[in-house]
């Protein structure tokens, strides 16, 4: 059993740590969450240099490599900048339902795009009467000749007001029971007639990213826009979610480790009653406990990714890692601002923008909650 990155792996990382240093600036990044504007230029440089998409074939603009390479470029960016990092990997969202499950005409013309920093991609599966039960849809999607009908509204949608086109989970057959299995994943372009999106309003993180409702009235897309197999839709998104999963308790990972990196700093130059808060046992005990949540995040993080890579799906491990590196950032952020004191408070000093960022891993892409049934159900098995 080797814990060690390949040479490859460690060049990649630390590439991205020194792109995100000399560009994730921090003056530029209260700026942009104040204004709640996307870090386009910085998107696109990333894109530029082969940091989104990867993990897709080079044919799609792509460099060919896996998750785990995917995951370690989202650790280092998120450490760097929660805010930025986390609107920079997530950039590509759910264009994995493409890469995965696509025809190869739709990969032709929806992945490069992505990888090259043009456009931006959207999931779009939750809905307002249904939050995380996927279970059930109100979004249809309707034959009519060779082309979808498509009626219905999503809400909560990373890149929603600015993505390039959404992966849509629609009701294709309401006849079907249970009703998912009559769900189809079908490929929407934003500048299709009748989609529009608004944006869900003031958020407590994440908030360079734009998040919005995005309704569709009557919106006509070809046949061949579905993506995978038309009734699959529901199992194509959770196999999507098994990757996804990972990217999140990868954004969480480096969520925390950033946390960390700036209380560590603060304690070791910090003095108080006469010497270093670092010289404190409880302040050593603290950041013992943090460092400890952290690497056991990373050690599951990273094994769920090298899992995917071995063509194994996993959703236990996936929701163990998504689960416990969320908690760990929300944990670890908040220790951090406890051990700044009152500056942990203010926006300077960044750890009270990177609680807030943390917190969102605990929710989106299924809450813990949703990741404690998956947990269970596969721990517990089939009851006779």
């Amino acid at each position: 059993m080797d814990f060690e990155l390949t040479k490859p792996q460690k060049e990649i990382q630390k590439a991205a740590i020194d792109f995100a240093k000399g560009e994730f600036d921090k003056d530029l990044a209260l700026e942009l969450e104040k204004k709640h504007d996307f870090p386009e230029d910085i998107w696109k440089k990333a894109a530029e240099l082969g940091f989104v998409g990867i993990h897709f074939p080079e044919q799609y603009s792509g460099q060919g490599l896996g998750v785990l390479e995917n995951i370690l470029v989202a650790e280092a960016f998120c450490s760097k900048d929660s805010t930025i990092g986390s609107a920079v990997i997530l950039a590509s969202f759910a264009s994995e339902c493409v890469l995965r499950f696509g025809s190869d005409a739709l990969k032709d013309k929806f992945l490069p795009p992505i990888a090259e920093g043009k456009m931006l991609s959207a999931g779009a599966f939750t809905e307002p009467d249904h939050g995380s039960d996927i279970t059930s849809m109100n979004t249809t999607a309707q034959k009519d000749g060779d082309e979808w009908i498509i009626n219905g509204s999503k809400i909560f949608i990373t890149n929603g007001e600015i993505a390039g086109y959404y992966c849509v989970l629609c009701q294709t057959d309401p006849d079907r029971k249970p009703t998912y299995r009559g769900m189809s994943l079908v490929l929407v372009e934003a500048d299709r007639k009748g989609v529009s999106a608004t944006d869900v309003g003031e958020k407590m993180g994440i908030r360079m990213m734009s998040t919005a409702e995005v309704t569709f009235k009557d919106v006509h897309v070809p046949c061949s826009n579905l993506i995978g197999k038309e009734g699959k839709g529901f199992y194509h998104v959770l196999e999507f979610f098994d990757e996804s999963r990972i990217l999140i308790a990868a954004q969480a990972l480096g969520t925390a480790q950033g946390a960390f990196d700036r209380a560590l700093a603060y304690v070791k130059q910090r003095e108080q009653f006469g010497k270093k808060i670092a010289q404190f046992q409880v302040t050593q005990h603290k950041l013992a406990d943090m460092a400890t949540k952290i690497e056991l995040a990373r050690l599951i993080t990273y094994k769920a990714a090298w899992n995917f890579d071995q063509g194994r799906i996993d959703p236990k491990l996936t929701s163990m890692a998504k689960m416990f590196a969320a908690r760990t950032a929300v944990e670890v952020a908040d220790e951090a601002i406890q051990l700044l004191g009152g500056y942990g408070y203010m926006a300077e000093y960044e750890v009270e923008r990177f609680y807030r960022d943390a917190k969102i891993t605990e929710i989106y892409e299924g809450t813990r909650e949703i990741q404690k049934n998956t947990i269970a159900g596969a721990v517990i098995g089939k009851l006779k």
